[in-house]
């Protein structure tokens, strides 16, 4: 099929606006500003997962009640699902009408929702509406700053220091996913509306300074918006990822809602959108997502590995959480209602392996190229994905902290150079659509993660914990009957209940009134700290085991992606080179003047590398695009 769209230009006019040297204070005022905007935006997708207990018991509801795990996850999921669906849009928004523009409104609306949310009037299920409501409010915010942020940011920064600059601002990112986690836990003991409270004042700083600071110094094209093809891969997407989310609800007699049709019908819906989403881009002049940028191998393997790295990371946070506050806290004598917090503390190895290796690795990228890096930083998060698959479910604190660390420091390895490689192979006035769709990789990535592995894990569950659980009630008095109800319960809900920081067996046994028919003894061996961990550490182990063997693999995978874009030339080299073209570049503009304008147009272009003859360069990056290294110098 012929392909329509705009063909990607050769490079900017000299004098264009996106490689306008910017001042040193500017970049430097870019970094922070955004970098603050991602670290919040980021924060607030997990610090709502450790503060859950605490909303359900403000709002008044009971959240293992049938029929509430919906809510429960739609306040987790709706967040990622309007930022995975949203990001591409928003992003190719901010390449017509200006990138500074859509994401100083991005920190409006999301300090403005951050407020609503914390005024929630309502309890029981239109408390938890409100709440879900004004999350996807608050979203549509979050996705305007991370759609806009890498854009600015590479738009500030010479080629030379984007590495640096971008492993900054991707690194507090994926930390502020880790630190939500203890600064929920924090919060929600004092009082959960302070969840969301805390991004009120930070967002009114943001957003203030971002309206006195930021400025437009991007190459920014006026073009008309997409419509058909915002509205069927905003479509797609959503039916896609909200079928997930059902997905992994119990369904009538099942564990799991994968045969429910209208989980069938939103999974093959979706499909459907986003092929005729994938025809119409082919056939408009000014697409929102520029297939044809898939054509560069820096940027398509760039992608393919970001979006494998995001599966096989995203889900392992929730694994974690629930190994730590399910079976080992309370082995080590934790009450359940304090393991939330305690689970958020006992993963900061992981969010300091991330600190570490993120500006690091994104500084020496700038020196010596991203292959090494990005390749490498994959190869250890599978390693780490082999090694806890190794461990004993109660396991020696000092070994699960190093495992993780090395996660966090592999990841941080791979972010921050693959971002900037992206970012770099393309021509500057996409820069906003190529933002939005590297956010979209890894958002959905997060997305498709839980799906994933949540699906993989209950599958585990499903055909062992019943029988263990059955086995275990017996043996401590409980009738048949009793026991056979209580084994019966979708393993979801059991998961669920460790999740959310509640004693399993008594949330399961105490509603049926069976606890009151035992002795005393045995109510205190069932609702003990040992009893639910003991009896499920087969069952779990079993679908953790299926767990990891696809996170590594997910994380092989990203590794052999990131391959295929090839070594980068040697820094010093590139930026030789982008200094000897701009100075026959030069020669060609004043030797035009004594010329026929085709001879310097001719001239030009060769110079530029887009003439008839010219060839892609030698990395995969798109003609017209930035070598890693160039060496942007401000013009004195």
């Amino acid at each position: 099929m012929p392909d329509r769209a705009a063909p990607i230009p050769s490079a900017p006019p000299p004098g264009a606006a996106a490689d306008a040297p910017t001042d040193d204070r500017y970049k430097w005022v870019a970094l922070s500003n955004t970098t603050l905007g991602m670290f919040m935006a980021m924060v607030d997708g997990s610090i709502v997962i450790i503060s859950l207990p605490a909303i359900f018991r403000g709002i008044g509801l009971n959240p293992f009640a049938p029929g509430n795990i919906s809510y429960l996850l739609w306040i987790i999921m709706g967040y990622l699902l309007v930022t995975a669906v949203l990001v591409v849009t928003l992003g190719r928004l901010g390449d017509i009408v200006g990138r500074v523009r859509i994401y100083n409104l991005g920190f409006v609306v999301f300090t403005v929702a951050s407020l609503i949310l914390s005024l929630d009037p309502a309890h029981g299920g239109a408390g938890a509406l409100w709440l879900i409501l004004w999350r996807l409010v608050q979203a549509v915010g979050g996705a305007m700053l991370m759609a806009n942020s890498a854009a600015i940011i590479t738009d500030a920064f010479p080629a030379e220091q984007r590495g640096m600059a971008l492993g900054v601002n991707q690194i507090s990112a994926l930390a502020g996913q880790f630190i939500g986690l203890v600064l929920g836990g924090v919060l929600s003991v004092w009082d959960w509306h302070s969840v969301f409270w805390i991004n009120v004042p930070f967002g009114a700083f943001g957003t203030v300074w971002a309206y006195r600071s930021l400025r437009e110094v991007g190459e920014r094209r006026p073009a008309k918006i997409d419509w058909w093809g915002n509205v069927t891969f905003a479509g797609g997407c959503a039916l896609l990822l909200a079928a997930i989310t059902y997905g992994i609800q119990p369904y009538g007699g099942h564990s799991m809602g994968w045969e429910n049709p209208m989980v069938v019908g939103g999974l093959a819906l979706g499909v459907v959108l986003l092929i005729t989403f994938g025809f119409v881009e082919t056939r408009v002049a000014q697409p929102m997502f520029r297939l044809s940028l898939f054509r560069v191998r820096a940027f398509a393997a760039g992608n393919a590995a970001a979006l494998l790295a995001s599966v096989a990371r995203g889900g392992m946070q929730f694994m974690l959480i629930i190994w730590l506050q399910g079976i080992w806290l309370p082995l080590h004598g934790y009450d359940y209602s304090d393991t939330p917090l305690w689970a958020g503390i006992f993963l900061l190895p992981l969010t300091a392996g991330f600190l570490l290796a993120g500006p690091m690795s994104g500084y020496l990228s700038d020196r010596y190229g991203p292959f090494y890096f990005t390749t490498g930083g994959l190869l250890l998060s599978a390693c780490s994905f082999v090694g806890l698959l190794l461990l004993p479910l109660n396991f020696s604190y000092w070994a699960f902290a190093l495992l993780i660390m090395l996660n966090g420091f592999g990841s941080g390895m791979f972010s921050a150079p693959n971002t900037s490689a992206i970012m770099s192979s393309v021509p500057a006035q996409h820069r906003g659509a190529a933002s939005g769709m590297r956010s979209t990789f890894q958002n959905s990535g997060m997305s498709l993660s839980i799906g994933i592995f949540f699906s993989l894990l209950i599958t585990g569950l499903a055909g062992r914990l019943p029988g263990a659980l059955y086995n275990g009630l017996r043996a401590q008095g409980v009738s048949a009957a009793a026991a056979h109800h209580a084994a019966q319960l979708p393993a979801v809900s059991t998961v669920f209940t460790a999740f959310l920081g509640a004693n399993p067996m008594q949330t399961l046994l105490g509603p049926t009134g069976v606890l009151h028919t035992l002795s005393p003894h045995s109510v205190t061996v069932i609702t003990g700290k040992t009893f639910f961990p003991n009896l499920i550490s087969d069952p779990f182990h079993h679908g953790l085991t299926i767990v990891f063997c696809t996170a590594a693999g997910m994380a092989l995978l990203a590794a052999t992606a990131s391959l295929l874009r090839g070594a980068s030339p040697q820094p010093a080299a590139a930026a030789a080179a982008a200094r000897k073209q701009s100075a026959k570049a030069n020669g060609s503009v004043n030797g035009s003047a004594n010329g026929s304008a085709s001879n310097g147009s001719a001239n030009g272009a060769a110079a530029n590398g887009s003439g008839p003859n010219a060839a892609e360069p030698a990395d995969g990056r798109a003609p017209g695009s930035e070598s890693p290294a160039r060496q942007d110098r401000p013009v004195s």
